[in-house]
């Protein structure tokens, strides 16, 4: 029996195993998986194995880091139902743990060549520092920049000099009236070669300081030439021992063909790409001859800081690190369809709220492409178009995400398009969303400032990121409390990209995911997210208008 292969606990003889293997960046856990996970859980909630600080305990000691987890249902040979745990990047500082798998290549034993390789670099690492910080290179930089400092002033002593000699020669020649010409020719003769003299001392001065100061350099690059030497040297055994490691992270398939982490991504993968939870437990199925039958993945710990992760909740696969990786995994295997590639506005309309001559203000749904997409042509733009063929312009003035439902304007015209969208960029139009959030927001009413950019391994979600972030700012104001959910209204002061399902989720918000947000909280029937009221002027009448749709929820 694999010592990593466990047989599930719990009583699983009424479930019914899947017809189709998950579909990792995008699913609903099978009971079996949320089985698993729980018997996983259950066992971090106990176990003694290993200390690790998930930020779950008071006082303990350690660098807080929350872990993703996986679980993969496997059938033996025999057809014995049981699963793997496996657990992205290490664990407790180590990569080896009894009851999970282990990663696809493990660099950190004493004797890999990773180790070997390291030790030189680390070689490298202090020649380089010792010679950096070596007396002799801050004495020779010392004495280039007293040097530099030296011929500076000396040469502009000079310079002034002849500035100062310069006018006492012109006060001489204001007084050669009362002398005779051939005087005056004899002071001038004199004056000229004083001049001359003058000039040829600071040309040879010049050229004394340039060679002094050359001198100096020389000596100072000398010693950085070693330096920049050994930098090249370890520039090239890094980038050999990445090459390296890019061969030795090799990952099979159900027909136990190997695939470098290197040939998946062109020999440019990004950081920690095959540490994940996901490949590590496919290749240890498919070396062991496990068939995989169901996979799930979630987090353990508390948050990092700049994403979205709550505790004992599931993930898909993230889509930059594992998806080029998991499309070579998982050929051949028949999978659940990618709900991403199905149209959600499929039966759907939109309805129009106001309109007139110049602009029309629609209600778009839940689960509704405001514009094209990638996989996806039928969208807001695309019903607007057919609606309005005499129409000008872009016809959409701003979009509404895709999840969220209510009030979007349209222009009939490019001239109405521009006004309106000026009114947008200077913020002068009035946008209030109603949304249900999962917990208690006690704070009555408020605002929240987190800048968001994009996670770029897992688009399109986003990070709250203060180095990088473009500045987000909402307004909330609590409704209604009911049976723990928050009844809400938001006011969006900027439009970034999934603002309020950030703002609504993060710890450093409100720390209360809308109900229904599949990237940020639990799946739901629904993203419960409206835009339920817009005020702008009308650009043609100039009235103050406010258009309303009440929220479905």
């Amino acid at each position: 029996m694999l010592s990593k292969f466990q047989h599930f606990k719990t009583n699983i003889s009424g479930i019914s195993l899947p017809e189709k293997f998950t579909f990792p960046f995008y699913y609903e856990p099978h009971p079996l998986s949320e089985i698993a996970s729980k018997e996983l859980q259950e066992y971090l909630e106990t176990q003694t194995d290993f200390e690790h600080n998930f930020g779950l305990q008071e006082n303990q000691k350690g660098f807080v880091i929350g872990k993703m987890f996986g679980v993969l249902v496997c059938q033996d040979e025999n057809e014995n139902l049981g699963y793997l745990w496996g657990v992205s990047g290490k664990l407790a500082d180590i990569n080896l743990h009894d009851k999970f798998v282990p990663p696809v290549f493990d660099m950190l034993t004493q004797d890999s060549f990773f180790k070997q390789e390291e030790a030189i670099l680390n070689q490298y690492n202090r020649k380089i520092e010792k010679l950096e910080q070596s007396e002799e290179l801050a004495t020779a930089k010392k004495i280039l920049k007293q040097t530099e400092l030296e011929a500076q002033f000396d040469l502009q002593r000079q310079k002034q000099r002849i500035k100062d000699l310069k006018i006492e020669r012109d006060e001489k020649r204001a007084s050669f009236d009362n002398l005779s010409p051939t005087a005056i020719e004899q002071l001038e003769f004199e004056l000229s070669e004083e001049s001359k003299k003058e000039s040829i001392l600071l040309k040879k001065m010049t050229k004394y300081w340039n060679l002094t100061v050359e001198s100096r350099k020389l000596k100072v690059e000398s010693l950085q030439a070693e330096i920049e030497k050994l930098k090249e040297e370890r520039k090239q055994k890094s980038s050999e021992l990445q090459q390296r490691l890019f061969a030795e992270y090799a990952f099979l398939n159900q027909e136990k063909k190997l695939k470098s982490v290197g040939e998946i991504f062109d020999n440019n993968p990004p950081a920690g790409a095959g540490e994940c939870a996901a490949p590590k437990l496919l290749h240890y199925a498919f070396k062991h001859n496990l068939k995989p039958i169901a996979l799930a993945e979630f987090w353990w710990g508390q948050s990092p800081k700049s994403e979205v992760r709550k505790h004992k909740q599931f993930y898909p696969a993230c889509r930059s690190k594992c998806e080029p990786i998991l499309a070579h995994m998982l050929h051949g295997i028949e999978m659940d369809e990618n709900p991403l590639l199905e149209n959600p506005a499929e039966g759907k309309e939109i309805e129009i709220v106001f309109e007139d001559d110049y602009l029309a203000a629609i209600h778009k749904p839940a689960e509704f492409l405001s514009v094209p997409g990638k996989n996806i042509q039928d969208s807001v733009y695309e019903r607007v178009k057919k609606r309005y063929p005499n129409a000008t312009g872009p016809l959409i003035v701003h979009r509404l995400d895709m999840s969220t439902s209510g009030l979007l304007l349209i222009a009939k015209s490019e001239e109405v398009y521009k006004k309106l969208q000026s009114q947008f960029i200077k913020r002068t139009v009035k946008k209030r969303y109603v949304a249900l959030l999962d917990g208690i927001v006690k704070q009555p009413e408020g605002s929240i400032n987190l800048p968001l950019r994009v996670d770029l391994d897992n688009r399109p979600n986003q990070l709250v990121c203060y180095e990088y972030g473009k500045p987000a700012e909402t307004h909330f104001k609590v409704i209604e409390i009911k049976n723990k959910k928050t009844r809400i209204h938001f006011f969006p002061i900027t439009g970034r990209t999934h603002q309020l399902r950030v703002h609504a989720s993060h710890s450093l918000g409100l720390n209360c995911p809308i109900v229904g947000d599949d990237l940020y909280g639990i799946k739901a029937n629904r993203l419960h997210l409206h835009a339920e009221e817009i005020t702008f002027t009308h650009p043609v009448s100039k009235e103050i208008m406010t258009i309303f749709k009440e929220a479905e929820f």
